[in-house]
This record gives structure tokens, sequence and C-alpha cells, in this order.
């Protein structure tokens, strides 16, 4: 399976980016899959996570009430809508599976400026 993830960028604090993950293969619905970012020196996190279905989310404290999980099973993509950005948001966000099992793509840059 390969993961491809675009729709980062530059944007002010405040601001709001919606980042795309369009995942190969035909077994996407089956797995829960989830957004991470590794900031700069810092360990890889799990922002957020949705269930198969999309019946359920779940998102860390950091991002609560700012970030949006969903996908689209029949288009093979799952979205990060992320409003209210912070500069503590800088990072490069990847999607996998949760828990991950697939090889890390090469994921998309968003950068928070103040």
């Amino acid at each position: 399976v390969q993961l491809v993830e675009s729709g980062g960028g530059l944007v002010q604090a405040g601001g709001s980016l919606r980042l795309s993950c369009v995942a190969s293969g035909s077994t996407f619905s089956i797995y829960a899959m989830g957004w991470y970012r590794q900031a700069p020196e810092k360990r890889r996190e799990l922002v957020a996570y949705i269930t198969g279905g999309g019946g359920s989310t779940n998102y860390a404290d950091a991002v609560k009430g700012r970030f949006t999980i969903s996908r689209d099973n029949a288009k093979n993509t799952m979205y990060l809508q992320m409003n209210s950005l912070k500069p503590e948001d800088t990072a490069v966000y990847y999607c996998n599976t949760h828990p991950f099992i697939y090889q890390w793509g090469q994921g998309t840059q968003v950068t928070v400026s103040s």
C-alpha cells in the first residue's frame, strides 16, 4: 500500500489548511486510519484517527476542537481539516493506519507562522 499526503503549506497563525491522504489498494476501508505529525527534534505523534467506517473519531488533546478528521472510502482518501492553526502545529504530517502498519510516505509540511 502506498500512502500519499498533500495539502500542506505555509499559513499564518489562526489560518486553516486541509490535508489529504490517498491510499492505493483495495483494503482502505478495513482499517482505522490516523494522521500523525513530527516536529523538528521531536518524536512522531498521533494527531487523530478515524475508524474504518468513519463512525468514530479521536483527537489528541492539543488539536481537539480545532482539527477534524474524515474519510471517503469510495475515493480511498482521508482528510484532516485544520483550523485555528498555531505555531506549535508546525510539523511534517503523515497518514497511516492506526496503529501504523505500512511504510511511511513522504508526508506534507505544515508551517504556521506567528
